[in-house]
């Protein structure tokens, strides 16, 4: 997952609204989101390569989503997936800044990461690279694959977009026209992440597009006042082409997290 924006507590009706992209290797498989038969209670899309996820919701309304963190001077082979933090912050049973604080604990042990928790009560973020811990005031974020709010071009035009998107809600199209953005940066504007100029080029629109790497699906979630949880995926093929759409929705049990989806 490479760009997400998130409103906490920013809009009277919806708690919860986030907008997001996962950007991958276009040859690495995966699944669009659906409900685990191993883990009924869990709402998220699959990689199929090292079984984790990128962004989820339990049927209790406990938010998690994660980020890579771009440094290739660090990569290493042979570290654990970084999806499987995700399915550990969506069945822990602690609040965010405990759940976050544990899986701190061990965040050493895998590449850059940045970890979204929610319960619905509070909302929080884990940075591997600065070791931070920190719940976040009611407000609109950006993430990328930097550390939370990092002032690149990209994310700073789609926070922007989202604010003003949150006003149509609920209609989806202003999120999805945001997450679909390919405006070019210039040059002089790039952030420097360590990769060449040609990928940096590439990977400074919100929308990615190559034949090789690029936008594998884009999700919209909200959470109303009265929990209610709409959950629409797209997955796009190469050349921005539309592969599929899904929306799950269903009721939020906060007391049990035992409640199923409504069809």
């Amino acid at each position: 997952m490479c760009l997400i924006i998130a409103g906490w507590q920013a809009h009277p009706d919806y708690p919860l609204v986030v907008a997001a992209n996962r950007d991958e290797f276009v040859n690495r498989p995966a699944v669009p989101a659906h409900w685990w038969p191993d883990a009924p209670h869990l709402l998220a899309g699959r990689d199929l390569e090292a079984g984790g996820t990128w962004l989820g919701i339990s049927r209790s309304g406990r938010f998690s989503a994660l980020t890579n963190f771009r440094d290739p001077s660090q990569r290493a082979s042979g570290l654990p997936s970084r999806g499987a933090l995700v399915r550990a912050a969506l069945e822990a049973s602690s609040g965010p800044r405990e759940t976050l604080d544990n899986i701190a604990r061990n965040s050493a042990d895998y590449a850059g990461f940045n970890l979204l928790v929610s319960d619905g009560a509070q909302f929080g973020i884990h940075e591997s690279t600065t070791g931070t811990v920190r719940l976040l005031a009611p407000g609109v974020y950006g993430l990328s694959n930097h550390v939370l709010d990092t002032e690149w071009p990209k994310l700073k035009r789609a926070r922007e977009a989202f604010s003003a998107a949150l006003h149509t809600l609920p209609d989806s199209r202003a999120f999805l026209t945001l997450l679909r953005d390919t405006t070019p940066v210039a040059d002089d504007q790039l952030p420097d992440t360590g990769v060449s100029l040609e990928w940096e080029r590439r990977l400074s629109t919100a929308f990615i597009d190559s034949p090789t790497y690029g936008t594998r699906c884009s999700t919209l979630l909200t959470v109303d006042r009265s929990g209610e949880v709409r959950f629409t995926e797209w997955t796009w093929l190469p050349g921005a082409r539309q592969h599929s759409m899904v929306t799950h929705r269903f009721g939020v049990d906060a007391s049990r997290g035992e409640q199923s989806p409504r069809p």
